[in-house]
């Protein structure tokens, strides 16, 4: 039998500005064509074999990233492939190609770790639709990385997590602003993680080897705020017995930053615009002016445009501070992202004494149903209490705070006539892919199923058969 182990180099014509690689494994020489030709058309590099050894062969001298491979393949067959394939190079995505009415066998490929699969006689769209999304699941992964291992080098970046997409334009936003000198204005409900945001601008940033200075406006009574800001001179009032410097002025050419902006008092907001405006302040009792160098970063909890409405906030200072706005999202709006914060926080509290390494499925389901409106902190403090009350390697619901232990774990759809349960369960699939942006295994964790079942629930919905 002829050898047919073909190394096809592709010109991309700029389509993609990485080349992957895809192999096609199967004996018949007109499916294989048939999925070279489609791999092709996509842009890829193609290798094919026409055994199970031929294409061990090409596996282990060539990068592959995708495999598209018979089940009924000569030699080992094609769930061998796959088993050695998931051991040996577990980041290939698998297609597997199955004969119509052996659909039990696509499905016990996709428990042993294959991304999909295809029923022959296929149409080429369905093929071509299936390497599309792949290639675009490996892009994103490879984008993924890349920015974990760049957050993990870059020091401003160290306390921020979470790599959902609305993350990910956060931190976008982050690296872009840290290279200007312009105010940023931190937008977010309390507990997610505002002045982590203004550090990494600092420290990502022109001025990260200058001071940074943040103050809590809402925490100093207002008689206070004013020297704290712009610093006083001695005999300026009483007890004032030397000259201070404000924040302003020791914040050098470093980075000032105003937490919870929307509890300043009226007329210091005054005061504070004229010093942004004139780029200079006057210390409290002094007729001297002082020059300032800092950047101003400010951040509030609070709807500022609704306290511009009711003269809670004057609207030229928020034009001042709002030159680049950083929206925060609430956590119950990135889901996806709580896993990896359950386990930061595990690794954070766990007592070397008694480590915990991990947490029940129960438990991480309670988590992930649960709306968090204390955001990240309210999570942090209730990993850390779990921790404390933990008594064995794995967390488990019983050591969960007591609000989580009893919240409900289902939410019931807001009508009064009975759903059935398919309906259900259909709709809460949908829901989680929406709240987690596509993400498949981000969604099966949040419902608290495993990948697999959530490909089949899909592949039903597609075909439109009744589920079983």
């Amino acid at each position: 039998m002829e050898t047919d182990i073909k190394d096809t180099k592709v010109e991309t014509l700029g389509v993609r500005s990485t080349t992957f690689s895809l192999l096609v494994v199967d004996d018949e020489v007109t499916t294989r064509d048939l999925c070279r030709d489609v791999a092709v058309d996509a842009g890829l590099q193609v290798y094919v074999a026409s055994t199970t050894e031929e294409a061990q062969e090409i596996l282990d001298q060539y990068p592959v990233d995708i495999v598209v491979t018979d089940l009924q393949v000569p030699q080992a067959g094609g769930l061998e492939l796959l088993k050695r394939t998931r051991v040996n190079n577990p980041e290939i995505a698998i297609i597997v190609l199955t004969q119509y009415g052996t659909i039990a066998t696509a499905i016990e490929a996709t428990r042993l770790g294959a991304t999909d699969y295809v029923t022959k006689p296929f149409h080429v769209e369905e093929l071509r639709t299936k390497i599309d999304r792949l290639i675009h699941a490996i892009e994103m992964d490879q984008e993924n990385r890349l920015m974990r291992e760049e957050l993990r080098s870059r020091p401003g970046f160290g306390g921020l997590i979470g790599m959902s997409p609305r993350m990910q334009r956060v931190y976008k936003l982050i690296q872009k602003v840290s290279q200007h000198n312009y105010p940023v204005l931190i937008l977010g409900e309390s507990g997610t993680g505002k002045e982590l945001v203004a550090r990494s601008i600092h420290f990502s940033g022109l001025r990260k080897n200058k001071p940074f200075a943040p103050v809590d406006c809402s925490s100093l009574v207002p008689t206070l705020i004013e020297s704290e800001l712009f610093g006083y001179v001695k005999g300026a009032f009483t007890g004032a017995q030397h000259s201070k410097q404000g924040l302003f002025e020791a914040a050098g050419e470093g980075t000032l930053f105003l937490d919870e902006i929307g509890e300043l008092p009226n007329d210091l907001q005054a005061k504070l615009l004229r010093a942004l405006q004139e780029r200079e302040i006057k210390p409290v009792g002094s007729n001297e002016r002082v020059g300032i160098r800092a950047r101003v970063i400010a951040a509030t909890n609070r709807d500022l445009e609704s306290a511009i409405r009711t003269g809670g906030f004057r609207q030229d200072l928020y034009f001042r501070l709002n030159v680049v706005q950083i929206k925060l999202p609430p956590l119950r709006e990135r889901k996806a992202d709580i896993p990896l914060l359950v386990n930061t926080f595990l690794e954070k509290f766990s007592d070397p004494a008694r480590p915990i390494h991990s947490i029940s499925e129960d438990a991480m389901r309670r988590i992930m149903s649960y709306d968090w409106p204390g955001n990240i902190r309210e999570l942090e403090n209730a990993i850390e209490r779990a921790v404390a009350l933990g008594s064995g390697p794995i967390l488990h619901v019983g050591d969960l705070p007591s609000n989580l232990q009893y919240a409900s774990s289902e939410k019931l759809a807001d009508v009064d006539e009975l759903v059935p349960l398919e309906t259900l369960e259909r709709r809460a699939i949908f829901r989680a892919l929406q709240e987690t942006s596509g993400d498949k295994l981000a969604a099966a964790r949040l419902l608290g199923i495993g990948k697999t079942t959530l490909y089949r629930k899909l592949k039903q919905y597609e075909a439109g058969r009744p589920q079983a």
